[in-house]
């Protein structure tokens, strides 16, 4: 693998992005091997400034990334964004519709300059009725069913992480690799659309599908009849809790002659799995009761030795000290926006058993801005009258 080009080396992709979606296509392609340069306001992305729940986002969706800072309000910043376009194999942007537009860097306008330019937008909706709405991850989460589905019959819940933000972004980069291979075979570039409330649509597509199969409306996941009988949270000694699950008559099997339980293998009202199924009314107290005193990680260890499915309840914080993730290099260094560093995960892939890595850690703001300007022919004075101008920053 250390002699095979990274898959995407070559590729230019610029990008006008912030927050999750958008960065989220560009750093896929940055971590497969792409040039990724990120375009930002000359004071920085404002995303490097969220706290809260954002506090993390620069840093997890910007890495192996190039920064240019450009003012694009001025006519200048718009110019040398365009020399810059004419380089690029794939352009990504995640604004609001007719944001592009208003600066003369909408598809349209760009493929005249270059034809062969792929052009990703990021956006709420696909085209349609809804296209001029402002979306948010929560908003489409609402709106798309997830939240209904996430939460308990009364109280939709968003999921707890940005599902649709991110896997937009995944799709906005399957895209872009599907419209590079068109573009061998047709010499012409095209624009990708991704959009977050068909993606959130996408996920809950099982739940629109079961209704289709049965005829019977989805249960929120936590009031759902689940499709196996042991496949639930147990509380078990000194109140931990671990999920613990046994989906097929085979494994059923093996739980009970692990747990002492083997006069539930010749009790009739238990024979197959859609029989636990209805069963598990009765069922599934008298297996947290029987539970109840062992440890979790006694537990673990019988589920483990046994090859039965089961996971502790982990904290996200708690991940950073997985032996698994540790050991399989599953996690990287990266650096923080106050310039400290911590661990980051990887892509959730190899490729020649390898995991594509951190080339680059995310940019300060504007740290490769003089270098990509003479690059597209600017000297140094006029770089340095474009920074006296405030029309640019950085390094």
């Amino acid at each position: 693998m250390s002699d095979t080009p990274i898959p995407y080396a070559g590729i230019r992709v610029v990008e006008f992005t912030h927050m999750v979606m958008g960065p989220t296509c560009g750093m896929l392609l940055a971590d497969l091997g792409a040039e990724v340069i990120k375009v930002e306001p000359i004071e920085g992305d404002n995303t490097r400034r969220l706290l809260g729940s954002g506090a993390g986002f620069f840093p997890t969706f910007n890495r192996n990334k190039k920064s240019i800072a450009l003012d694009l309000k001025k006519p200048e910043g718009i110019e040398a964004a365009l020399r810059l376009l004419a380089t690029a194999d794939i352009v990504s942007e995640n604004f609001k519709p007719g944001t592009m537009k208003k600066l003369g860097l909408d598809y349209d306008s760009l493929k005249q300059l270059n034809p062969r330019l792929i052009y990703v937008s990021h956006k709420g909706f696909l085209p349609g009725p809804y296209d001029h709405r402002t979306a948010l991850d929560e908003v489409v989460q609402m709106m798309g069913g997830l939240a209904y589905m996430t939460g308990r019959a009364g109280d939709p819940l968003r999921a707890g992480t940005s599902v649709n933000d991110i896997m937009g972004g995944m799709f906005g980069a399957i895209g872009a690799m599907a419209a590079l291979r068109q573009r061998e075979l047709t010499g012409k570039g095209c624009e990708v659309q991704s959009a977050l409330f068909e993606n959130n649509v996408f996920l809950v597509a099982q739940h629109m599908m079961q209704f289709s199969a049965t005829g019977k409306a989805a249960d929120p996941m936590p009031g759902r009849i689940s499709a196996w009988a042991v496949y639930d949270v147990f509380t078990v000694k000194d109140g931990e809790q671990i999920f613990l699950a046994a989906v097929s008559d085979k494994q059923w099997a093996i739980f009970c002659n692990a747990f002492g339980l083997e006069e539930m293998l010749t009790d009739q009202r238990l024979t197959t799995n859609n029989d636990r199924v209805n069963a598990r009314e009765w069922l599934m107290p008298l297996l947290r009761s029987h539970l109840a005193d062992r440890s979790a990680a006694e537990i673990s260890d019988v589920f483990e030795r046994h090859e039965l499915p089961f996971a502790p309840i982990t904290k996200p914080q708690e991940l950073f000290d997985d032996r698994h993730l540790n050991e399989s290099g599953g996690l990287a260094p990266i650096r923080m926006n106050d310039g400290s560093e911590s661990k980051v995960p990887l892509l959730p892939l190899s490729i020649g058993g390898i995991r594509p890595g951190i080339r680059l850690q995310p940019p300060r703001v504007g740290e490769h801005t003089s270098a990509l300007l003479r690059e597209v022919g600017y000297g140094d004075a006029d770089i340095e009258r474009l920074k006296q101008q405030h029309i640019t920053s950085g390094d």
